[in-house]
Formats: structure tokens, C-alpha cells, sequence
């Protein structure tokens, strides 16, 4: 297993962007996620939204899941980053300990980008404590906000 920044892996970015959207976002037709993944990629690249996209891949060079870091994630809190985004484990590698070694990899690229601590907002109920998430305010719109505050 490896973590590799995706954010300007082609290969990886497309899996990325459709995974994100099945997994966040409406569904769409094969049309519309072909021009939606052409839009993203372009997005990814042109705006400074987000700061990195790092992946894990497993011995036959395939995605096993993915997390990401953001200035912003939506329009709460606009006034905080940066964000930590989208950790996403692929359903068949579930339960073996990959949210982990995506949590700690982001971690450690938010502290060697200078940052001290990060925010996430999420519905899970007790799922982002184990990694040192703090609970800060609820959200209007049912999610709650955290912080996970950098040690390196």
C-alpha cells in the first residue's frame, strides 16, 4: 500500500472525481458524468479550493480509497481552514484499518503545509473522535463541526 498525491494523477483524479459524486452528489447519466468529470478536473486545477488530494493504492496499482484537503468545504464557516474532505474507503477494503492510514497521511501534509489544527463537518455520530476530532458547534444544516488539532 502507498499514499500518492492524486490531485494531478490523471488516472487516479477521474476515479476520484466519479467516486465523490456517487458517493456526495446526484445521479447522473453516463453523459452528464462524462461532461461533469471534464468540468471537476478543470475546477481541481483552476481554482484554489482544494490544497491536496491524497490516495491509497494497493499493490496492482489500484485505488483504495482517497481523502482530501480544502480552504473551504461548502459555505459554513468560511472563516476556518483548512478542511479536511472526503475520506472515502472503496466498500470491498473496508475494516481493515485504510481510514486510518488516509486520517494520519492528510494529517501529516496539513502539519507540513504549516497548518495546526483542521475542520470537518460531518452526520457520523462518533466515527472522527477516535482520530482526535474535538466537537465544536452544530451546523443549521444537522451536520457538526470539528477540529483535529495537529501534534507534529
Amino acid at each position: 500500500m502507498e499514499i500518492i498525491n492524486i490531485k494531478d494523477n490523471d488516472e487516479f483524479l477521474e476515479e476520484y472525481i466519479r467516486l465523490c459524486s456517487l458517493e456526495w452528489g446526484t445521479l447522473k447519466s453516463d453523459d452528464e458524468m462524462k461532461s461533469y468529470i471534464i468540468d471537476k478536473r478543470k475546477r481541481i486545477h483552476s481554482e484554489d479550493k482544494v490544497i491536496s488530494i491524497l490516495g491509497l493504492i494497493d499493490n496492482n496499482n489500484k485505488l483504495v480509497g482517497f481523502i482530501s484537503l480544502f480552504r473551504y468545504d461548502g459555505d459554513y464557516r468560511r472563516d476556518l481552514t483548512p478542511w479536511y474532505a472526503t475520506m472515502y474507503v472503496k466498500k470491498e477494503y473496508r475494516g481493515r484499518g485504510y481510514s486510518k492510514k488516509l486520517n494520519d497521511a492528510i494529517l501529516k501534509e496539513a502539519s507540513a503545509l504549516g497548518y495546526t489544527k483542521v475542520y470537518l463537518k460531518t452526520e457520523l455520530e462518533n466515527y472522527y473522535e477516535k482520530f482526535g476530532a474535538i466537537f465544536m458547534e452544530n451546523l443549521n444544516n444537522e451536520e457538526k463541526l470539528y477540529y483535529i488539532p495537529l501534534n507534529d
